[in-house]
């Protein structure tokens, strides 16, 4: 079932097994099984001839068929083997691949690269926790969330989770109205849905976790550089910042930022192709190795400006933290654009929603209609003409906004209508999921309606940077204003990436911004004297 290469690949993980694991298996026939159970089975007896530790059975009784559950078998006397285990309901490839071997070596003993204080945290929760997470094999959010919660039911046997592909158990997804992956259930009532590290996962559960990280954040020394923001211009504005042997710290809501929501990245030079996720890790394994003070999942909500020329930067943090700097590298980004019509907050994750990738499976057979004309919104409209019955893209220009390669495409299938001049004014719904959405004809100013099941909004980006309103410039869109070296109109506050004023937004101008960003704070540095009566204040080169 798995090609040669990445069994091969598998083959070598599994090496790292220690102790011996059980793959339990419920199927539609135990002797005979059919269709996905039969492609189930015929995975697991593939894993399991590529190691002595793991052995197959097929007596599993889980409801749910095809499922499988991960145990481990030599679990001491007082502990049942079911306390360390892992389950999956339907068959785990795709963009799950990597959360099967995870679980894999997990259960079967191979240690976590997970924080020691992050494992402790999980280790001590309290209460039985039972997990459910619904994903689909495209999308590329669901890993972090399965990958965390498969993690926290190894490490602690209150927790159980059971990771469940959306697409092979639609009446259950019908009937909880699962419109958005991963969407999470605990003890049976809703979690949260969307991307979550396992930090978040933990401090939601933990609610005594933000204010221990408060205190953590605040007894930190100042820095000679802060960047804000960790996209490819933080992580870029990071390295080349350590590189030069001053003290730097990142502060960023999500490592990774917008890339993480990226399917596909073919121009970044050099890499024929890569995808988001993949792209993300690489930039966080990079600034790791050097003496770089990650801070993750901190939101900035103030920047105050230093008090005299020399003097400290403040960044105050959503959980009550401020940390302070010589100079600070402003890199927040920016995340979809809202309609911000009636209905649509109301009716996010309820029918609409902002990834194709992900939510795309969930809308099989299905009416939807696609916001926006640009190449994200044609790039869209075709991924979901192969998966719902039928796509209505609407866009409010008189034409669309693609490139003419995408729109040959978009015009040769049959499943998709075109409206134009068109403005959304609301999305309606029954109270529970979407029914369908209203707009106005800009041509004849009439009022339609169009009846659809889901809604995927794709109508470009807007800057992270409200939380800057007052303190530095910003463009009419709500761009931070740049000069050509990076400096804002703050000194000592510079700014790269999405959320400023360069005209293109795409990644690889992105880390030449940061690094540009870096080298001028740098300079900054050097030739700004320190004030005489700050005792806060350290030499940079210190």
């Amino acid at each position: 079932m798995l090609d040669a290469t990445l069994a091969a690949q598998l083959k070598t993980y599994l090496d790292n097994i220690t102790k011996p694991i059980e793959l339990i298996a419920s199927l539609d026939d135990a002797v005979a099984p059919t269709g996905k159970s039969a492609e189930l089975i015929e995975l697991l007896d593939e894993i399991a001839a590529m190691s002595p530790n793991i052995t197959v059975r097929r007596d599993g009784d889980d409801g749910r068929r095809p499922s499988f559950a991960i145990m481990r078998a030599d679990a001491p006397s007082d502990v049942s083997p079911s306390d360390v285990s892992v389950r999956f309901a339907g068959i785990p490839l795709g963009h799950e691949f990597t959360s099967l071997v995870l679980a894999l070596l997990q259960v079967g003993g191979h240690p976590s690269k997970a924080a020691a204080e992050t494992i402790e945290q999980v280790q001590a929760l309290e209460g039985d926790l039972h997990f459910e997470t619904y994903f689909s094999l495209s999308c590329q959010n669901c890993p972090d969330v399965v990958q965390a919660l498969n993690l926290m039911s190894v490490l602690n046997p209150n927790v159980h989770h059971v990771a469940i592909d959306g697409a092979l158990f639609p009446d259950e997804v019908e009937a909880r109205q699962v419109l958005a992956v991963p969407t999470v259930f605990l003890n049976g009532e809703p979690f949260d849905s969307g991307r979550m590290s396992l930090e978040q996962i933990v401090a939601k559960l933990d609610t005594g976790a933000a204010a221990k990280e408060a205190a953590r954040l605040d007894a930190k020394e100042s820095f000679d550089v802060l960047v804000v923001g960790g996209g490819p211009a933080g992580a870029a504005a990071a390295v080349y910042a350590a590189r030069k042997g001053i003290r730097t710290g990142v502060a960023a809501e999500r490592l990774g930022g917008q890339v993480l929501d990226t399917m596909s990245i073919e121009n970044l030079i050099s890499v024929p192709h890569t995808d988001g996720p993949k792209l993300a890790a690489a930039l966080e394994q990079h600034v790791r190795e050097y003496d770089v003070d990650v801070m993750n999942l901190q939101r900035a909500t103030r920047l105050v400006p230093a008090a005299e020329p020399g003097g400290l930067i403040s960044v105050e943090l959503e959980n009550g933290a401020t940390l302070h700097s010589r100079t600070v590298i402003l890199s927040t980004g920016a995340r979809w654009r809202q309609m911000n019509v009636p209905g649509e907050a109301e009716y996010r994750n309820k029918g609409v929603t902002y990834c194709p990738h992900c939510d795309g499976p969930l809308f099989k057979g299905k009416r939807v209609a696609v916001i926006g004309g640009g190449n994200s919104g044609v790039e869209a409209a075709i991924d979901l003409a192969g998966v719902v019955s039928h796509v209505t893209l609407i866009e409010f220009d008189a034409r669309l906004r693609a490139d003419d390669v995408l729109l040959r495409k978009l015009h040769s299938l049959p499943n998709v209508d075109v409206i134009v001049s068109a403005l959304t004014t609301e999305v309606i719904g029954d109270g529970s999921v979407v029914t369908g959405l209203r707009y106005d004809d800009r041509t004849t100013g009439a009022a339609q309606q169009l009846d659809v099941d889901g809604i995927f909004v794709q109508i470009g980006l807007l800057p992270n940077t409200e939380w800057l309103s007052g303190t530095v410039d910003l463009s009419p869109r709500g761009e931070i204003v740049i000069d050509d070296r990076g400096q804002t109109s703050v000194p000592g506050v510079f700014a790269a990436g999405d959320c400023t004023t360069v005209p293109y937004k795409q990644i690889v101008i992105a880390l030449g911004a940061g690094s540009t960003a870096a080298l001028s704070a740098f300079d900054h540095l050097i030739r700004t004297p320190l004030p005489v009566d700050d005792p806060q204040a350290e030499p940079a080169l210190a």
